[in-house]
Order: structure tokens, then sequence, then C-alpha cells
């Protein structure tokens, strides 16, 4: 009966959690959803073992007044024997004989009692056993639902973890996508051609003093040259 009650319930257990994993969408929704039909399944099989330890209870009460019907008709033969041997004793045969049929009644009750109460006493047997083992079977359960529900804890905490990882790595790809350093890379280059071309203005403007300078250098020896000439016609004799 024990395995029948639990087996049941522990097949519910498992059909719940393959319908719910094969399904699932929202892993923390699907745990909820699985610690609640645990617990359900735990509330019914409290019912089942409360079910048994009552007819337990109630085997035990009958046991009770079967031994009490054992004592008390134990001692209605008792006191119909000893009324009888009185009778006896005393010559009143008829009357001694009448209270020996009692005493035979009584001890027939006595004994219809006694099988009773050996055979409630067998059943008794059988159902603690199957008690005991519906009781370990039911805190066996609710041992596991304790591991399912900090089982629940640290799965949800990993899923959300996940999901928060998931989107960080979404989030880099996005920006590996449009990564704003080309665009600083581009402005860069812009930036060192524009240089690059003032320099080369630089140069072509200090190419074109250069220029000027070089000329007036070539004026002023042009210059020295004429005053010498000058010097030589005027005095008629060779420059020394």
């Amino acid at each position: 009966m024990s395995d029948n009650i639990l087996g049941r319930i522990g097949n519910l257990v498992r059909a719940n959690v393959n319908a719910l994993i094969d399904g699932a969408e929202d892993p923390e929704k699907m745990l909820d959803q699985l610690v609640r039909d645990y617990t359900n399944n735990i509330a019914e099989a409290e019912q089942a073992v409360a079910q048994t330890i009552g007819n337990l209870r109630l085997a035990e009460d009958d046991a009770s007044t079967a031994q009490a019907g054992v004592a008390e008709w134990g001692g209605k033969a008792l006191a119909a024997s000893h009324k009888a041997d009185e009778l006896r004793a005393a010559g009143n045969t008829a009357e001694a004989d009448r209270f020996d049929n009692l005493a035979k009644v009584a001890l027939k009750r006595q004994i219809g009692f006694e099988d009773q109460a050996k055979n409630l006493a067998a059943q008794i047997a059988s159902q603690t056993e199957l008690t005991n083992k519906l009781k370990d079977g039911l805190n066996g359960m609710r041992g596991k639902r304790e591991e399912l529900v900090q089982k629940r804890n640290e799965l949800v905490a990993r899923a959300k973890m996940a999901d928060a990882q998931a989107k960080v790595q979404q989030s880099l790809k996005s920006i590996n996508a449009t990564d704003p350093t080309s665009e600083v890379s581009r402005f860069e280059e812009k930036i060192r051609r524009d240089e690059a071309q003032v320099r080369g203005m630089e140069e072509v403007s200090a190419s074109s003093l250069d220029a000027q300078f070089d000329n007036l250098e070539d004026v002023s020896a042009d210059a020295d040259v004429e005053a010498r000439l000058a010097a030589l016609k005027g005095s008629g004799t060779p420059a020394s």
C-alpha cells in the first residue's frame, strides 16, 4: 500500500517535471510551478498517511476493546463457575448446572474476543510497519522539497546571471559593430592631412623668402661689381 501511495505520487511528480521542462520558457516560473506542484503532492501524501494512521488508531482502539472483552468475560466465567461450585456443594445441582452453562457462555465470549484481539494484533503490526514506511517516505519528500527550494533559488540566480551576461555580450557585439573609435581614427587622419598641408604651405612660404633673399644678395653682388668697375675707369690704372 505504501508503495502504491508514494509510487503514484512519485510518478505524478515526474510527469509534472517532464511537462514543465518540455514547455519551459521562463526558468523561474517553471521552478516556482515545480515547487508548488511538489508541495501539493506532499499535501496529498500527508492525507494518505493521515488516513493510514487513522486506520491504525481505530485498530488499536478495537484491540483495546477486545482485550477489555477478554478480561470482562473471563471474569464473568470465573464468577459463574464459582457460583456453580457453591451451589453444587450445597446440593443444588440444577442451579449449579445453570451457572456452569453461564460460565461456558462467558468462556465462548471470551474466546471470541481473544480471537478478535489476536487478529487485530497482526493487523496492527502490519499497519504499524506500513505507517512507519509512509512517515519515512513523507519525511523524505519534505526533505526533497527543501532541497528543491534551495536548488530553485540557486538555479534562478544562475539563470539571471546568465541572462545578464548574455545581454552584456550582446551589447559588446553592438559596440563592436558600430565602433566609435573608427570614426575618431578617420577624424584623426583628416587632422593629420590638414597638419601636413599646413607644413607644406610653411615650406612653400619659406622657399619664397629664401628666393627673395637670394635675389637681394645677387643685387648686392652686382652693385659691388659696378662700383669696382667705375673705380677702375676713374683711376686709369689696373685694380690691385
